[in-house]
Formats: structure tokens, C-alpha cells, sequence
């Protein structure tokens, strides 16, 4: 009894930290190195100015954050994007068909 081939958290060693993966950190690292740039470019004494420098590190740590059913916000609105743009429409035919011409299926008997 449960002697499974493979345990149930097997995609996580695949992971760095269990959370993030490699494309994960670097969009990261991207983020916090163009905070980082305009930290020591900009000078500013506004708060609206601090908002705006800090947005890159504040945007991609949101989108690397994970949530439940997804692997983190980037997953999630990737699926959801391609769920509105590549809606694909199922159509149930069920047992009883009717062909192109109108007939049932005993019709044609």
C-alpha cells in the first residue's frame, strides 16, 4: 500500500528553494539591479519619485510571488491570458447525431 513510483513533491527538488526556478530569479535580479540603477541615478526627495524608483523590484517580486494552483503570478496570468485569447469551443455531440443534411442517425437506416 501506497508504494508510489514517484513522491508527490518531486517538482519542488527541481526548484531552488522549493519555490522559484531559474527564469524566476533572474527576472527578479533584473528588477531589483534596474531599482538598484535608478537609486544611484535619480535623485529625488518626492515620495511619488521613490514610488516610481522602486516599482521594477516591487513588480517582478509580485509577479514571482507564489500562490495556490499556480507556480507564482506570472504562471497564473500567463494561463489566463491564453485562456482569453485562445478560447476554444467544445461541441458536444452526444450520441444521437444529426449529419449535415438533417437526418438522425435511425433515419439513415
Amino acid at each position: 500500500m501506497n508504494n508510489y513510483l514517484i513522491p508527490a513533491n518531486s517538482k519542488k527538488s527541481m526548484l531552488i528553494l522549493s519555490i522559484f526556478t531559474f527564469s524566476d530569479l533572474i527576472m527578479f535580479g533584473v528588477g531589483i539591479a534596474i531599482t538598484l540603477g535608478m537609486l544611484l541615478i535619480v535623485r529625488t526627495a518626492s515620495v511619488l519619485g521613490m514610488v516610481l524608483i522602486l516599482l521594477p523590484a516591487v513588480i517582478t517580486g509580485v509577479l514571482v510571488l507564489p500562490i495556490p494552483n499556480y507556480h507564482n503570478v506570472l504562471g497564473f496570468l500567463s494561463s489566463f491570458m491564453n485562456y482569453i485569447t485562445n478560447r476554444r469551443q467544445y461541441i458536444w455531440k452526444g450520441w444521437c447525431v444529426k449529419d449535415v443534411y438533417g437526418r438522425d442517425f435511425e433515419d439513415r437506416k
